[in-house]
């Protein structure tokens, strides 16, 4: 039995999946669903997870090489929770880019995606796999 670390088997799954260059989504809850990619839902209640909370639990044993957000992101935002997801992608390259022309275009093509409750705007981001 698991002790530590993510607990939940189907984000364990998904995560073993993922190999160099490939791409892993952090959505927020409002995120479209998309039937083509496999998604692990861990939304409960309004900002229960929150995207930083995901991506904090999977950088122990994920390496990611560049995140992708779209670049409406910091106008939508107050600059302390701007800063709160600078942080928490520490070390990390961060691109921004449009969200409806380029972020969601990218998204198909990725391993998997992970619903949040997060209801931070454009809060969704793109993970490369290092």
């Amino acid at each position: 039995m698991l002790q530590s670390g993510i607990l939940n088997p189907a984000l364990n799954s998904l995560l073993a999946r993922v190999r160099h260059t490939n791409t892993l989504v952090i959505a927020d809850r409002g995120f479209p669903f998309w039937p083509t990619i496999e998604t692990v839902d861990l939304a409960l209640i309004d900002d229960v997870p929150t995207v930083l909370q995901v991506l904090a639990a999977i950088r122990a044993n994920f390496v990611i090489g560049t995140a992708r957000m779209a670049e409406e992101f910091p106008a939508h935002n107050p600059p302390e929770v701007v800063a709160r997801f600078a942080r928490a992608l520490e070390g990390i390259t961060l691109l921004h880019e449009p969200h409806e022309a380029v972020f969601k275009p990218r998204v198909p093509h990725a391993i998997g995606l992970i619903r949040t409750g997060d209801t931070t705007p454009y809060a969704n981001m793109i993970l490369t796999s290092a």
